[in-house]
């Protein structure tokens, strides 16, 4: 907590169609900047996820069950304007990955939008460590998808959950 007794909470907001390590990457580190951090998963109209909403909140609690013992991560599934959960949790950031500079136009944008919907949050942008700069959730399903092993690219729940998904033939 910090020294004045008000808990700085990010919030991590994603559609973690799957968990991915370069995710729990990220979220270990915002553990280290912020008391504590709100995994907000998104329910997007416009996206056709893998995983359903409660699916993808399931994997995420399984991946991040040690943070979330030590009461550093909440996870929640999350509809709506990213501004309103911001002011309603009363988060002092926004958590945003970038892995290139590919990421960083689209990612401007939204923080910008934020930043005009809800001046009290900042967006944070941080690296995963270096071993999960390439990795993605698509890319993980394409691998997946076409049998490969995805073994080491996300925890061991979502490796599973994939296997069902994506039986071998």
């Amino acid at each position: 907590m910090s020294t004045t007794g008000i808990i700085r909470r990010a919030l991590y907001p994603g559609t973690f169609d799957p968990v991915t390590n370069g995710h729990l990457s990220l979220i270990e580190r915002a553990c280290n900047l912020f008391d504590e951090v709100l995994v907000a998963v998104a329910i997007n109209a416009d996206k056709t996820p893998l995983f359903t909403p409660q699916e993808r909140l399931e994997l995420m609690r399984a991946s991040v069950a040690e943070l979330a013992e030590k009461d550093q991560v909440r996870i929640e599934l999350f509809d709506g304007l990213l501004a309103d959960l911001i002011k309603n949790k009363q988060a002092v950031a926004i958590i945003r990955g970038l892995r290139a500079v590919s990421d960083f136009e689209y990612e401007f944008q939204m923080a910008l939008m934020n930043r005009k919907l809800a001046r009290e949050a900042e967006t944070v942008f941080l690296m995963p460590a270096l071993s999960w700069v390439y990795l993605s959730s698509s890319i993980v399903k394409d691998v997946s998808s076409n049998r490969g092993d995805v073994t080491g690219l996300v925890p061991e729940p979502v490796a599973e959950a994939l296997l069902r998904k994506f039986p071998s033939r």
